[in-house]
């Protein structure tokens, strides 16, 4: 079932329109096969029930329920009109259905950083939101952007990233409940520490799991030792890298680093210049990395010289070690793509 942006319109007898593709609606009508020769960039605004498309060539709007049946329909138009890219902002979950759906069907999809289409919008004078109109800024974004279109993950890298994900709210309600301790009375602290315990069994048996789906996979197992001859790397970080940075091995080092969020960023304006600072990227994979690192300066013979160089030059702390961070996922990153083991001498 489609529905226009103020009513709901019921497509399920389609009937042939006189260019020989299906016209559903008046709307998807003109986004026939034959008026596609250019290239077609389509927005999608996704929310719980509703997913809001714009096709950015005409501005056309229409919508399609965010539920089985409208997520079929809607990819069955959009692989008639093969468009160039379709993006849609991360929505809290509410976007997988479609993405992987339309992955699935050879769509080339892309799904964006909301706060990059906000500020976008902003920069083109957007202030107004609304569903329709985040998807029509969406549209204006795909194509004036172009974001890469990069692999999906499956279903087993899908259920490792949720483990991990798992894995991490029960040890930050872990780290609460330990600093409750100090001001709660004797009747609360036993409850506390109670609740801890219970914690501390259940991320037990999420690294269990965690490791155990790592070893299932044949690809993973492969990676998975790789990546843990290196110091300081462990069972949370691998898995981590493996579900949440599955670009691993196959970025250049500048694309990777940007792409976690360890790559600095000029800040110069005239003849003032400013100092250097990461921004963005994927601050998951950015905590666990950032505990291998410190791992890593004390046990890894590289990243520790490393770190002592630039401690030597004055560097502040923190600079040293988001440095120590680039220069271990860069290692990283060309171990994944040489399918070379750790070596001491590694020097990518």
């Amino acid at each position: 079932m489609w529905e226009s942006p103020d009513r709901c319109v019921h497509i399920l007898s389609v009937v042939e329109n006189p260019n020989g593709c299906l016209g559903p609606s008046p709307n998807f009508a003109r986004m026939g096969v034959n008026e596609m020769k250019l290239e077609e960039f389509i927005g999608i605004d996704v929310s719980k029930a509703r997913l809001d498309v714009c096709v950015h060539s005409s501005g056309e709007l229409s919508s399609a329920r965010n539920d089985a049946n409208g997520i079929e329909e809607l990819v069955r138009i959009l692989t008639s009109i093969a468009p160039s890219l379709v993006v849609l902002e991360a929505t809290g979950g509410y976007e997988t259905a479609f993405a992987t759906a339309a992955y699935a069907a050879g769509l080339p999809v892309v799904v964006a950083n909301p706060r990059q289409i906000r500020d976008f919008a902003k920069a083109t004078g957007m202030l107004a939101k609304t569903d329709a109109l985040d998807a029509k800024v969406i549209a204006r974004f795909a194509a004036q952007i172009k974001p890469d279109v990069r692999p999906m993950k499956d279903e087993e890298t899908e259920a490792l990233a949720s483990m991990v994900s798992r894995r991490r709210q029960l040890v930050l309600m872990r780290t609460q409940e330990k600093n409750r301790l100090a001001g709660a009375n004797p009747r609360q602290k036993v409850d506390i520490k109670e609740h801890v315990s219970w914690l501390d069994e259940r991320i037990r048996r999420l690294e269990t799991d965690m490791t155990a789906a790592l070893r299932k996979s044949k690809a993973w197992k492969v990676q998975e030792d790789m990546l843990k001859t290196v110091p300081g790397i462990g069972c949370v970080t691998s898995a981590t890298l493996l579900a949440a940075l599955p670009e691993l091995g196959q970025l250049n080092r500048a694309k990777i680093a940007a792409l976690v969020g360890v790559a600095p960023f000029n800040r110069d304006s005239g003849q003032h210049r400013g100092r250097r600072m990461i921004w963005g990227g994927r601050a998951d994979v950015r905590s666990v990395l950032y505990m291998a690192t410190l791992t890593a300066i004390r046990f890894n013979e590289p990243i520790k010289t490393l770190h002592a160089r630039l401690i030597a030059r004055g560097k502040p702390a923190k600079v040293a070690i988001v440095a120590c961070m680039r220069k271990l996922l860069t290692i990283l990153n060309a171990m994944l793509k040489s399918k070379t083991p750790w070596n001491p001498q590694f020097t990518s």
